[in-house]
């Protein structure tokens, strides 16, 4: 099939170009249904008039129902979009792109969900998607997982879809809580993962960010040594990285560590870690949960991120292990190609 791809890419290189285009609209469907055709134009950056051809296309051929509420796929269509999105991922060139990235960076895995975040920020469900597979197909029933969180870590959670009980299975937060959206906190994303995965769960009632008095009198609570003592048994970790000022203001630094962090060139976080482009750290907060040590002894590691915004945040960290499965979309890895020269 994909040697036919390449001669029709040679003979007849509108067909192979129909069809990218007819994929990519039928798994954007896919991912924001049900979403009407303006929407639909906006998220893919093409013409009312394009969306409109192609969409009367699909519907005519079943993979597609028009509704009050927008556009769906239908179940035939939910069919042919997995059956082509191998080839399609071959047309798109996504094998090698992923194998080069992961030969530049010397870690375990890549996955890339083709398209651009940046251009279309929807496109996070997909990069989800691809990590909860992939989380999916390594889980052992006696594992101890630990998740953090922040939005992408919950499109993570949200993608997980399982009809498996995992009864000897934990779900830990790697983190204490920081922020004030709820949803976004890393207790209730693990809530909601032990849902899907009908598991076992430790929550971490307690803020990320506690003085060492404060967390010696909190170890005392059962609840809370037990959580703490899970994490350090970490056989799975789901985590993102951020951007250094991003964190720092979401977690509402003072003004004097802002511009310490600033003077020594912070670029990225990781569990309440700063670090600058070298991978030195450069800013410690006293922080609850998984720690560095922990992190680098860690053999399964899946770092979910979308957003070329975030590649230099990325290859700060990476360095700290290589044991680490990386699930992100096309442009940031091709950015993380161009970077590593300097890495």
């Amino acid at each position: 099939m994909i040697k036919l791809l390449e001669i029709q890419k040679t003979l007849v290189p509108q067909v192979v170009e129909m069809m990218e285009r007819r994929y990519i609209v039928l798994r954007q469907i896919s991912i924001s249904q049900p979403i009407g055709r303006r929407n639909l134009s906006t998220s893919l950056g093409i013409s009312e008039r394009v969306v409109r051809a192609e969409t009367d296309f699909l519907r005519e051929k079943g993979l597609i129902s028009v509704e009050v509420s927008g556009m769906k796929l239908t179940e035939f269509g939910e069919t042919i979009l997995e059956e082509i999105k191998s080839i399609m991922e071959d047309v798109l060139e996504i094998p090698k792109l992923e194998k080069k990235v992961q030969d530049a960076l010397g870690i375990t895995k890549v996955i890339v969900a083709p398209g651009d975040f940046n251009e279309n920020n929807t496109l996070i469900k997909e990069v989800a998607n691809y990590a909860a597979n992939y989380f999916l197909s390594i889980l052992k029933d006696n594992d101890v997982i630990s998740v953090t969180g922040g939005t992408t870590m919950k499109a993570f959670a949200d993608a997980v879809k399982s009809n498996k009980h995992y009864d000897g299975l934990t779900v830990v937060p790697a983190r204490g809580s920081f922020g004030f959206d709820v949803e976004t906190q890393s207790n209730s994303i693990v809530s909601s993962l032990s849902k899907s995965l009908k598991s076992k769960l430790e929550l971490l009632t307690i803020p990320d960010e506690l003085e060492d008095e404060a967390m010696e009198s909190l170890m005392k609570v059962p609840g809370i040594r037990s959580a703490i003592e899970a994490v350090k048994r970490t056989d799975v970790l789901v985590f993102s990285v951020g951007r250094a000022d991003v964190m720092a203001d979401r977690r509402d630094l003072p003004d004097d560590i802002k511009a310490k962090l600033d003077e020594k060139n912070a670029v990225g976080e990781a569990f309440g870690y700063y670090f600058d482009k070298d991978g030195n750290i450069v800013h410690k907060l006293s922080t609850v949960g998984i720690d560095l040590e922990t992190y680098s002894n860690i053999e399964n590691s899946i770092l979910v991120f979308a957003g070329d915004d975030k590649v230099d945040a990325f290859l700060s960290v990476i360095r700290l292990n290589k044991n680490v499965v990386l699930v992100t979309d096309e442009a940031s890895a091709r950015k993380i190609l161009k970077n590593t020269s300097k890495f």
